[in-house]
């Protein structure tokens, strides 16, 4: 399994400016640019969902209903999405797509499929995808889900576009076998045009009892947060944004600290205003000092001691990594993914289209 020094990520830091080859000489050695390790997953999807547990446990989602998980560390996947019925409500499940997963052992997971009116839907297992409950389906013809988000086991929201000038969020406590809508009085008001994008199942985060919503369409483009999910602040993110372009990604890694990606999707080389990053929990923001190389849509902290400033960030056109917080990005792989989270290992997972998923192993 590819392995990442932390050590190697320092030095190509500092050696930045050589180029994006294949390796970086430094006095009589080469060091190798570290890449994803890509495991072979028997399927052509597109997995815009990811949720690995642990360096072993890992789901993955995407199109046309599908749902994988991996116990062995991606050696090998099975097939356990929802399996259509000849009729009745899940007569269509092969249709959807599932854009997001939480997951929270080899058994348990939620997933969300995204689209207009009943093709945004929840589904839950216990029994490792042997069987789902679909817990949520929405009737709003306005609402458009995009993200989940799980705070613990029990407590978590999913958000849809704006519905009546609000973005709507439903939420959980009882570990998704149920949803209620918010009360939309505490959200601040979305702009014209605004919503969010369901690109990587990060649009919607939360850390440390807080949440922020990722948003675009507008520019410059937004991130909401707030301390209890209901009542919600708005801040200008510093990422340009527009029609398809705006905050695609916003993670944290405590209350103070966060990272925004982004860009416009039909320019995936576009490496100009894409990222930021804030030290107040996202009062304000400010433009990263150097941008990650193209459009990116999903990002991640990497966990563990020595690691609370860096950070990973993925788009069609490659991966970036950064070790000051997200003030400065750099290109390490230039494969095509949509999403990227990190597990205790520390262990990162990346999943895209043509049912691609790899693994980075940092030490």
């Amino acid at each position: 399994m590819a392995r990442l020094s932390w050590t190697l990520l320092l030095a190509i830091t500092s050696l930045a400016n050589v180029g994006a080859g294949l390796s970086i000489a430094t006095g009589n050695h080469s060091l190798p640019r570290p890449t994803w390790q890509l495991l072979t997953t028997g399927s052509t999807a597109r997995f815009r969902g990811l949720a690995p547990v642990s360096d072993k446990i890992a789901w993955v989602s995407g199109v046309g209903g599908t749902v994988l998980r991996t116990t062995d560390g991606g050696r090998t996947w099975a097939s356990v999405g929802p399996a259509p019925s000849s009729s009745g409500d899940n007569a269509d499940v092969a249709t959807l797509d599932f854009r997001d997963v939480e997951a929270w052992s080899a058994e348990k997971a939620v997933v969300l499929s995204i689209g207009e009116g009943n093709s945004s839907r929840v589904y839950v297992t216990g029994d490792g995808g042997a069987s789902w409950a679909r817990s949520f389906t929405n009737q709003e013809a306005a609402a458009f889900y995009d993200c989940i988000a799980f705070e613990s086991p029990e407590h978590g929201m999913a958000m849809s576009d704006p519905v009546d000038g609000k973005i709507r969020l439903i939420e959980t406590r009882d570990g998704g076998r149920s949803w209620d809508v918010v009360e939309p009085d505490g959200m601040a008001p979305a702009l014209e045009g605004e919503a969010g994008f369901a690109a990587s199942g990060t649009c919607l985060a939360t850390t440390a009892g807080r949440w922020y919503i990722a948003a675009g369409g507008v520019n410059p483009s937004r991130v909401f947060r707030s301390g209890d999910g209901h009542a919600w602040d708005v801040s200008d993110a510093a990422i340009a944004g527009g029609e398809g372009a705006g905050v695609f990604s916003v993670q944290f890694r405590d209350a103070k600290h966060g990272i925004a990606v982004g860009g416009n999707y039909s320019d995936p080389a576009g490496n100009i205003d894409n990222a930021a990053w804030t030290k107040d929990g996202g009062a304000t923001w400010l433009p990263a000092a150097a941008f990650p190389d193209g459009y990116r849509s999903g990002s991640a902290w990497v966990p563990g001691r020595g690691y609370c400033d860096a950070a990973l960030a993925v788009g069609p056109s490659g991966s970036d990594f950064t070790l000051d917080g997200g003030k400065s990005w750099h290109r390490f792989d230039n494969g095509s993914f949509d999403s990227v989270e990190c597990v205790k290992g520390p262990v990162c997972w990346a999943s895209g289209e043509n049912g691609r998923v790899a693994r980075l192993v940092l030490t």
